[in-house]
């Protein structure tokens, strides 16, 4: 997929949370010009802060695009990793950032393909206005969170705006959904970083019982542990068993 697509995508989904139907449908996405001067009437002054909603929207598209996709698990996972192995800054955080990235990539591109062929690329032709295809590209995305978002969470935000039940995918708003999502990985995350802590949290125990025994207490037990942990951590495949079980852990999209 090239590289405009993806963008466009992205776009695609921004517009989807932070605009509302009606105020697409009355109001569409500017035009961008380099035009100084002032503005005349009405019309000119709501151009003007069509742009600077669009320029604000995109500033502040990475971290809505990292709540909405599975980079918030992963790279939490990939941090606890790090910690239990307590090897403070190694791998360091370009390495963890990079995996992360990459591996939502994967994970996300059948969602992102879909997006592209059912409403960017329409678009583009002419065969669908911005309207329809915003709203066309939101279902793919709703579909992916909601496979990973527990109907506990999302209850939450629903009861407190003391809206329905959504029935279907579609009617699911993405005001109560994206949060709801958020809490879920996060709860997911760290449930994933408890297991992994514990053969870490064994040896320290082990470690620091043998050098108590042995009346070495000025020794500190990270140092001989340190060597045993990225020796356990290697033997059994630890990277390759912690990106698989960050595979597994994510639903297949509802359908």
């Amino acid at each position: 997929m090239k590289k405009s697509s993806l963008l466009l995508c992205g776009l695609f989904v921004l517009f989807c949370v932070l605009a509302p139907t009606s105020a697409l449908a009355a109001d569409p996405i500017p035009g961008i010009s380099v035009d100084i001067g002032n503005s005349d009437g009405a019309e000119g002054a709501s151009s003007t802060i069509s742009l600077v909603l669009l320029i604000t929207i995109l500033s502040i598209a990475p971290s809505i695009l990292i709540l909405m996709t599975s980079f918030t698990r992963i790279v939490i996972v990939l941090g606890f990793v790090r910690t239990a192995l307590g090897t403070q800054q190694m791998p360091p955080n370009q390495v963890l950032i990079g995996i992360a990235l990459f591996l939502t990539l994967f994970i996300m591109s059948p969602t992102i393909g879909e997006i592209n062929q059912t409403a960017l690329q329409p678009y583009m032709k002419g065969e669908l206005t911005q309207t329809q295809a915003l709203q066309k590209a939101a279902v793919p995305l709703k579909k992916f969170m909601l496979a990973q978002t527990r109907e506990k969470d999302l209850l939450l935000f629903m009861n407190y705006a003391k809206a329905e039940k959504p029935a279907t995918v579609t009617d699911t708003p993405l005001t109560a959904l994206i949060p709801a999502f958020a809490i879920s990985e996060l709860k997911s995350a760290f449930q994933m970083g408890f297991m992994i802590f514990i053969p870490f949290l064994v040896i320290d125990m082990i470690v620091a019982s043998t050098l108590m025994s042995m009346g070495m207490m000025m020794l500190p037990p990270i140092m001989i542990s340190l060597p045993f942990k990225i020796l356990l951590f290697v033997l059994v495949d630890g990277w390759y068993l912690v990106v698989k079980s960050l595979l597994i852990s994510f639903h297949a999209p509802l359908t």
